[in-house]
């Protein structure tokens, strides 16, 4: 694999397993209000389009139908506060992340994390891990106008890193991230075992798969 300039790396998923938190948050808000609890498997599926679209397609699994705004936003209402008090419980770096950004970080590369995730979790689990120190630039699911899959959150990463957009690797584990990298014109490699909604990480129309995070270096 060539070397970039930059690298942008998505967090749910790619830097991190997440699923743990957002799991146990999702079930205490659902059971909060008597829905039944979800298995973890489903919960890695819903993972990567913000906590509303987690939630909303917990309740829709539930209730066979599209469930009423009112009710998104109940579930919501316990679900945030309670991730906020547990965002990085159980979370855990995955294998041979810290000494790839050790290694790229030292060779000079620009170093982002691009996420859907809300700031404030963002920015809370990314410091509980420390992980923050790795990153010019933190760009979530609320810095942008738009977030993946447009092209802005790839975009604004670049400008504060101070590189052009085919200077750059994206790194995911979804077509979220894939749709970023093709509408900003970077190229996209995915993780084979992140979070892909069901999808095969093949198909997903990354560049390349890559089965460790060491095939960066």
């Amino acid at each position: 694999m060539q070397s970039y300039s930059g690298y942008l790396f998505d967090l749910d998923g790619t830097l991190v397993d997440t699923a743990p938190d957002l799991h146990q948050a999702l079930n205490h808000a659902l059971t909060a209000h008597d829905y039944e609890a979800v298995d973890i498997r489903h919960t890695r599926h819903w993972i990567g389009h913000g906590a509303r679209a987690m939630v909303t397609q917990a309740l829709h699994a539930e209730l066979g139908d599209g469930p009423a705004d009112s009710i998104i936003d109940r579930v919501c209402d316990s679900f945030l506060p309670y991730y906020q008090d547990h965002v990085a419980d159980h979370s855990q770096i995955y294998p041979e992340v810290l000494e790839t950004l050790d290694i790229l970080k030292r060779r000079g590369a620009g170093l982002a994390v691009v996420t859907n995730k809300v700031g404030r979790f963002a920015v809370q689990l990314l410091n509980a891990l420390d992980l923050s120190r790795y990153f010019a630039s933190i760009v979530c699911g609320d810095t942008t106008s738009h977030a993946k899959p447009a092209a802005d959150p790839a975009l604004h990463a670049c400008a504060e890193l101070g590189l052009n957009i085919n200077e750059v690797l994206l790194v995911g584990d979804s077509t979220t991230d894939v749709g970023c990298a093709r509408a900003a014109g970077c190229a996209v490699v995915c993780v084979r075992d992140g979070y892909n909604h069901g999808i095969a990480a093949q198909a997903l129309g990354a560049d390349a798969v890559i089965e460790s995070f060491r095939d960066l270096v």
